[in-house]
């Protein structure tokens, strides 16, 4: 594998990852903006509006048509969150030329200006977007914010977010919120659109099975792409996702009640980081603590205590913040709690095993050795690394995960504090 980047203009890079392990081509754009209640919702429906048909594939049938016609690629799109930005990512899959049977079908070329089309050169009507695709995507906009709530577990965490950061941009709902949707027409949603597209940080991520020399001919047919050519150049508006300094917040809990059969238990830590370097520290801490299935709270708070249906923790390493998730029975709630802040206290002290440290540390080198076995992960972790321009490489990424030490996770626990707890019952 061979990554390479390249700025084209100033604020749009170019990034190709030279795989051999597929057989198909992946290429993916990522507009990167700061995330803000004004424009969250209007992202949103530009997300969805754009799929919807281009100037040259005016229809979501025309453009199926054309993915059959590349025998049978495909196009995908989304919203994401990430650190205080909020991305709107689109994917092309396609089959790589050399598979085809015939080699002169230039299937990555065509797959490129295919979504560099459908992102930049939208369906535009007497100076708007089509009104019937805007009107119809603020719908669909509207069932997935109401929507939100089906899914319990994601809605807790969502909302123990929301209070630990009320106020600031990362507490936002990436897909906006229903008042909102009144505001946005045609004309003012192609407005934004503009704004964006001449403002926001743009990435172009190209994987696949590339020969030797060929990404300099890819990089030449994206820099001469019509669409691309008439993109200026910007001062990317965004948000670098690098280490900022917490301040020390009072314990906040957080109660809702809902027709649930099941409690959520969501705890919101923060992480005091200094360097980078402690973020991979953090990572293995996480990991011992609720990570996997030997961890401390699965251990003691579902297995042996049989407080909970699920028990577990995640890193969010954009913002610094460690979140344990638990489905409980309510009338658990104190004592499952009590548990939890007793794991805490106890990785503080070194209360944890070699083989807690060595087996946090292999699930982690297990994942990462997994990152170049889907193409979606690979581009997720390379774009996450231009966010942060934190430039790892994978085989360097295991060695510093293979270095953390037993006092190393001792430290990283006397910097963790509970920020919210948030607690969803009947």
């Amino acid at each position: 594998m061979k990554y390479t980047k390249k700025e084209i203009k100033k604020g749009i890079n170019i990034h190709i990852i030279n795989t051999a392990r597929f057989k198909t081509n992946l290429v993916a754009v990522f507009l990167s903006t700061p995330i803000t209640r004004e424009e969250v919702t209007y992202n949103a429906v530009i997300s969805s509006v754009l799929r919807r048909g281009s100037k040259h594939m005016q229809t979501q049938e025309e453009i199926s048509k054309e993915l059959e016609n590349m025998y049978g690629a495909a196009f995908d799109c989304g919203i994401d969150k990430t650190g205080d930005n909020h991305i709107i990512r689109f994917y092309l899959e396609s089959i790589n030329d050399k598979y085809l049977p015939q080699n002169n079908e230039k299937m990555l070329k065509s797959s490129c200006e295919k979504l560099l089309e459908i992102v930049f050169n939208p369906l535009i009507e007497e100076g708007a977007f089509k009104k019937e695709y805007v009107e119809q995507e603020k719908e669909n906009v509207k069932r997935r914010i109401e929507g939100k709530i089906d899914n319990k577990e994601r809605y807790a965490m969502d909302r123990c977010i929301e209070e630990m950061y009320n106020g600031e941009p990362y507490g936002l709902y990436k897909y906006g919120y229903i008042e909102d949707l009144d505001k946005i027409n045609a004309q003012k949603l192609y407005q934004h659109y503009q704004q964006l597209i001449n403002n926001c940080k743009i990435d172009i991520f190209i994987s696949g099975p590339v020969d030797e020399n060929e990404d300099i001919k890819i990089q030449k047919d994206i820099e001469e792409n019509e669409n691309i050519k008439k993109l200026r150049e910007r001062e990317a508006n965004y948000i670098k996702t690098e280490i900022k300094e917490k301040q020390v917040e009072k314990e906040k809990i957080v109660t809702d009640s809902m027709e649930v059969t099941q409690g959520k238990l969501i705890l919101g830590l923060d992480v005091h980081l200094n360097t980078e370097e402690e973020k991979y520290i953090t990572s293995v801490y996480n990991g011992i603590l609720g990570g996997s299935a030997t961890s401390k709270l699965f251990q003691e708070v579902r297995e042996k205590a049989s407080l909970a249906y699920t028990a577990s923790s995640s890193f969010i390493r954009h913002k610094g913040n460690i979140m344990i998730n638990c489905g409980i029975e309510i009338k658990n709630y104190e004592k499952a709690l009590e548990i939890i802040r007793q794991q805490l206290e106890n990785i503080k002290t070194g209360d944890f095993t070699e083989e807690d440290l060595e087996n946090s540390k292999k699930g982690i080198i297990s994942v990462i050795q997994g990152i170049e076995d889907e193409q979606d992960t690979e581009i997720t972790y390379y774009f996450g690394q231009e966010l942060s321009g934190d430039e790892m490489e994978i085989k360097r990424y295991i060695e510093t995960i293979q270095k953390v030490t037993r006092q190393n996770v001792i430290d990283i626990a006397n910097k963790i504090e509970i920020n919210t707890i948030y607690f969803l019952k009947d």
